[in-house]
């Protein structure tokens, strides 16, 4: 019975995942990029363990619900609330192929660029088709929230890897420097778009603490990663498109950076007003790992900006703020691994007051 009641557990588990939990990955795989860059190399190397492991059997959950639950799988495509999750796909291959980079596994990481690319591609066309512009109920600009500046981060992810790769890749160091100009311009126009909609959802719809939820965050996180991009393609070697671009490009940047630094307190006093005086309860939800990504990525942002364009401040900033990004991980890492203890222990007090009552 027990192996039973796991089983059905297991499979409702699947079932409901969201489908953005690879923003754990970018979470891990964002830290570890970071401990590198400051020379906390095992510290970088276990979180790189976590990030592959957490992948893998990412992609295996993923593939499971999509042959098991294949009716649930494309509801969540359709649902303006879930669909941009599905970029987290994206941005976690690419921030692990980033990663492996590092390493010096350059096979590796061009093959995830690969796979990254084409379902950024795929998914570019398809989300705001199922999920928006497809769709008969209207309006739709109810449902904007911040899981629509994922697919920004999901295009800044590709430019981020395609920028590493440049200068190994011999032949192809022209192609993968238009990729990274190209990708990059249309996450930048992307970033603009979800601002138009998710302010105009803020400002026009009825407004709840609850619906102001981890996501946001990631508003803050596409900035950050707008600014990585951006410092990798200055680095880049000169390529025609790289120096038609680059002050272009390193001018931008700086003033993401910014943006960004400016919504942090602005998403803190969110927080703070949604969970102590509004009262919303703080659980674990897959979405919290949409604020251990952001602050990580904006640490790691900070750190290669002020490398690239001699910023020592913006880099000691970047360095501070990486430690409070481990710090965020654990928090949250922590909390997901409690929740199965949680669940086991509410159902077993459920269990006693039937008992009880009977």
């Amino acid at each position: 019975m027990m192996a039973s009641e796991r089983s059905v557990r297991v499979r409702a588990a699947v079932r409901t995942m969201p489908p953005g939990y690879f923003a754990m990955v970018m979470a891990t795989g964002i830290l570890s990029i970071g401990m590198n860059l400051i020379g906390v190399a095992g510290l970088s190397y276990a979180l790189l363990v976590v990030c592959a492991g957490a992948y893998l059997a990412l992609l295996v959950l993923t593939t499971w619900r999509f042959v098991a639950f294949r009716s649930d799988f494309l509801d969540d495509l359709h649902d303006p609330n879930r669909g941009f999750q599905f970029f987290t796909f994206v941005a976690g291959t690419n921030v692990l192929a980033a990663r492996l980079a590092v390493e010096g596994w350059f096979l590796a990481a061009t093959v995830l660029l690969g796979v990254a690319g084409v379902a950024w591609v795929v998914l570019g066309y398809a989300v705001p088709w199922l999920a928006v512009l497809g769709r008969t109920a209207r309006p739709v600009l109810g449902s904007a929230n911040g899981t629509w500046f994922i697919w920004v981060v999901a295009s800044q992810s590709v430019a981020v890897v395609a920028a590493a790769l440049e200068p190994v890749a011999g032949d192809a160091r022209a192609l993968l420097a238009v990729l990274a100009i190209l990708s990059w311009s249309v996450g930048i126009f992307l970033y603009g778009a979800a601002g138009v909609f998710v302010s105009l959802r803020l400002m026009l719809y009825t407004l709840r603490p609850e619906d102001l939820d981890p996501p946001y965050w990631v508003s803050m996180g596409a900035c950050a990663i707008t600014v990585l991009a951006g410092a990798r393609i200055v680095e880049m070697a000169d390529a025609p498109m790289v120096s038609a671009t680059r002050g272009l490009v390193g001018g931008i940047s700086v003033m993401f950076w910014a943006f960004a630094t400016w919504l942090i307190p602005v998403l803190i006093a969110v927080g703070i007003w949604r969970h102590f005086k509004r009262h919303v309860p703080l659980r674990y939800q897959a979405t919290l790992w949409s604020i251990a990504f952001p602050v990580g990525m904006y640490a790691v942002a900070g750190i290669y900006l002020g490398q690239a364009d001699t910023l020592p401040l913006v880099g000691q900033i970047g360095t501070v703020t990486l430690w409070a990004a481990l710090v965020v991980w654990l928090l949250v890492f922590t909390a997901m691994a409690r929740q199965p203890f949680r669940a086991g222990r509410v159902r077993r007090d459920a269990r006693r007051h039937e008992n009880a009552v009977q």
